[in-house]
């Protein structure tokens, strides 16, 4: 039974975000809410809220390693694997331009956990300013889209549009949605921890590894749904934007409101390891975004292999 309800965990997280992501959009567009800015917020908060209540859950369980390392996992999964496996299906160009700006938030915000994690805490202090940094960064990046000063804006209007609903919908229909996807996440990640908690203590494995790999990878499913999806359709914008934007939520958005909410302890193991390959899959991703590289099926396979290597490092 633990088992199945691992499944049914990371089954209602995922389409939890599936429908909240829709059913949110929906109601944002019937109030007048620009497309950029559904992208830009809904799009990334929707596909990273499982991390959030994962960890969240994680946080108020007494379980610091599933807090902490649900993000630095989702992070790592979301370059390593979920790119990975998206180039392997069709190769990704790295627009330099669109992602410059996202781009180097995603990585200051790396570098700001790193320095966190280091210090040994995940306090009150370091959640409300990562908050607070989100907030900014929103404002300013509305601002820049809405002048169109770069190709960002469109981006986000187009992973809006790539999420948007098929069929127009009644009003009860999309609060239905939103709240019931709500609902299908708090339930899910309930489940996803609980359980995986379970089958690491029947394996001796710590808190820790679980929420760097079971709780992180299921949590980061929408992430890969979305990403694959667009490579299949050949949009390599979404693909790259879509983990873009989930790595800058997770670490400013889910950190920062698990610290305020519940402060913890950052595990030994993470800080002197995890964040560091956390970090370096970030620098690597710039590398390829910043040279106009395109992740091809050589590159691709190089991250899964990459991944691969990472998760068998965890379990050995």
């Amino acid at each position: 039974m633990t088992f199945f309800y691992l499944v049914l965990g990371l089954l209602l997280l995922l389409g939890g975000a599936e429908f909240l992501v829709k059913g949110a959009a929906a109601l944002a567009t019937r109030i007048g809410v620009s497309p950029f800015m559904i992208g830009l917020t809904l799009v990334g908060f929707g596909t990273s809220a499982p991390e959030l209540v994962a960890s969240l859950e994680g946080a108020f369980q007494g379980y610091p390693g599933i807090a902490v390392g649900n993000v630095v996992g989702s992070n790592i999964a979301n370059i390593l694997l979920i790119l990975g496996a998206s180039g392997l299906i069709f190769p990704l160009v790295c627009d330099r331009n669109v992602l410059k700006r996202d781009g180097a938030m995603m990585l200051m915000a790396a570098a700001a956990f790193v320095v966190v994690c280091v210090v040994g805490e995940l306090s009150r202090l370091a959640g409300f300013a990562f908050l607070a940094v989100l907030a900014l960064y929103l404002v300013y990046t509305y601002r820049a889209d809405k002048k169109g000063q770069d190709g960002a804006g469109e981006l986000h209007a187009a992973e809006a549009a790539f999420l948007k609903a098929r069929h127009p919908m009644s009003l009860v229909i999309e609060i239905v949605m939103a709240a019931g996807g709500l609902v299908a996440l708090v339930t899910g990640a309930s489940l996803l921890v609980g359980s995986a908690v379970e089958i690491a203590e029947g394996f001796g494995i710590s808190d820790s590894v679980v929420g760097l790999t079971i709780v992180a990878v299921g949590t980061s499913l929408p992430e890969l749904a979305t990403s694959v999806l667009a490579a299949l359709r050949r949009q390599a914008d979404i693909a790259i934007g879509n983990v873009v934007g989930s790595n800058i939520f997770n670490v400013l958005g889910i950190a920062g409101v698990v610290a305020s909410v519940k402060p913890v302890s950052v595990p030994g193991d993470i800080a002197s390891f995890d964040i560091w390959v956390m970090a370096a899959a970030s620098i690597l991703f710039m590398v390829f975004a910043w040279s106009g590289r395109r992740i091809g099926r050589g590159e691709a396979l190089f991250l899964l292999f990459g991944y691969g290597a990472y998760v068998t490092f965890l379990l050995h």
